[in-house]
């Protein structure tokens, strides 16, 4: 990292982590601060340890992390069973002549491992986890098998995945996997066979949260939200060096300039080239200032026109979808930005940890005992995270700075939506510009009203112009 920051690079495009460590003994952390010390945007892998919370990496504050959803396209590979029944999957590969007759069906379950040398001309039902997918496949052709059907577990609900299967496959979700182990047992002689449809736009409920996707909170600092965005990160089509196969080793004879891949590794470069864009129209721009423009206008609703969904098809968390979406032509032009100095995280890092760790952070002097520590929620992010103790308490303040890139004599409105059970007031209400960066301060106070709901809720501050609206997530945690 510190090698392409000497390089003059202006985006760094980390695809890799680990678990979530503290920032002084994470390398990621610890080179990301000196790139945007150096005017450098970073942008990281959340992890793809999904769907449980608190999994994601790279979840220091100065780094975007990037979490993985879906695109609106779909190669489809349809189940037809013996009994007309019929559900949809997805896999890469399309054989044109598979055909449309009906083979024998068969899910040599755990009780039965004998059976699984009993597959030669059938279609055989695998459950999704332990090994690969891809790998699941080779042992089923390596059997005599015809064709193979994934059928999701629990954790990985609705989101099939399209992988490069090395015989006729298809990635069904675990609700329609029940459904052909049900028609499995209902019959002696149970049938099936594999309809290659290729591939299928506009796909509905589009973009969906990926299953693998981590989630937050942060370990580290669960009051700063993480994920900071979500991108396309399943079945992503991209450049394959074609001295190899899919993986390591898995098909020696596979050669291709391009290959399907899912993960935030896909995910995350998409957003390097979202920021590489932006730096290019407005290179004065902070790497928080590039970070702000792209969480503030992403989108939080699907094609369907209701809210991202996750692998169970319930709305999306925000420590799943983070700010949303990345919406690249409104990135361009946010209006206002949150910006972060490097020298602003030094008061938070003080607050978390003793001197000689925050050297290490920052690479270089720092007198903690000369500085007045914050806490995390008191930097100036894009989103707002909030912990509200029992009702009656003192109300809880941030104050928050933005800085208009917009046009010059604008005027903006907020608009808070928080849930039942607590109100939030923000003051001012109306902030007007009459020069481009030009900066302007307002404060935010929650306070709990009423009940004794415990958990996490969710909220929305817009800042509305005739042209931009500016939005950020808000978190609420009811203790």
């Amino acid at each position: 990292m510190d090698a392409a920051v000497d390089d003059g690079v202006d985006v760094l495009s980390l695809s890799l982590g680990g678990d979530s460590e503290p920032y002084h003994s994470d390398p990621i952390a610890q080179g990301g601060f000196n790139a945007i010390n150096r005017g450098v945007f970073v942008s990281c892998s959340a992890g793809n340890s999904g769907p449980d919370h608190s999994t994601l990496s790279n979840d220091a504050p100065w780094l975007l992390t990037v979490g993985a959803s879906t695109m609106d396209r779909s190669l489809l590979a349809t189940v037809k069973l013996g009994d007309g029944q019929e559900f949809d999957g997805e896999t890469l590969y399309q054989p044109h002549d598979f055909g449309s007759k009906m083979l024998p069906l068969m899910y040599p379950n755990a009780n039965e491992q004998s059976s699984l040398f009993d597959v030669r001309g059938k279609i055989v039902l695998c459950d999704r986890g332990q090994n690969s997918r891809i790998e699941k496949g080779q042992v089923v052709q390596f059997g005599g098998g015809a064709g193979m059907i994934v059928a999701n577990a629990p954790a990985d609900g609705y989101a099939t995945v399209a992988d490069p299967h090395v015989l006729p496959a298809s990635n069904v979700p675990y609700a329609y996997g029940l459904k052909i182990k049900s028609y499995i047992n209902s019959t002696a002689s149970p049938t099936a066979t594999i309809i290659f449809k290729g591939t299928a736009m506009n796909t509905p409920h589009s973009p969906a949260m990926a299953s693998f996707s981590s989630r937050g909170p942060s370990q580290i600092t669960p009051v700063i939200l993480k994920p900071d965005i979500t991108g396309p990160g399943v079945s992503v089509l991209a450049a394959w060096p074609d001295i190899t196969g899919p993986g390591v080793n898995i098909l020696a004879a596979w050669t291709s300039a391009f290959e399907v891949f899912s993960g935030t590794s896909m995910s995350c470069p998409h957003l390097s080239g979202v920021a590489a864009l932006i730096k290019k129209a407005h290179p004065d721009w902070s790497p928080a200032a590039i970070k702000s423009a792209i969480m503030t206008t992403a989108y939080a609703t699907d094609n369907s026109r209701g809210p991202i969904l996750d692998e169970r098809r319930l709305p999306a968390d925000l420590f799943a979808v983070g700010a949303g979406h990345v919406d690249p032509p409104k990135a361009m032009d946010p209006g206002l930005v949150y910006d972060l100095t490097p020298q602003d995280y030094i008061p938070y890092l003080c607050g978390l940890y003793a001197n000689n760790h925050v050297r290490a952070i920052v690479g270089g002097p720092v007198n903690c005992s000369s500085v007045k520590s914050i806490s995390e929620a008191e930097l100036n992010y894009p989103s707002i995270s909030v912990k509200l103790p029992a009702i009656h308490s003192t109300p809880v303040s941030y104050t928050r700075t933005v800085t208009n890139v917009g046009a010059p004599r604008s005027t903006y409105r907020a608009m808070v939506d928080v849930p039942e059970g607590v109100s939030a007031r923000v003051d001012p209400t109306t902030l007007s510009f009459e020069k481009v960066d030009e900066k302007k301060s307002f404060s935010i106070t929650f306070r709990r009203r009423g009940g004794r709901r415990q958990g996490a809720v969710e909220g929305q501050l817009r800042w509305v112009s005739t042209k931009h609206v500016v939005r950020s997530p808000i978190s609420i945690i009811l203790e």
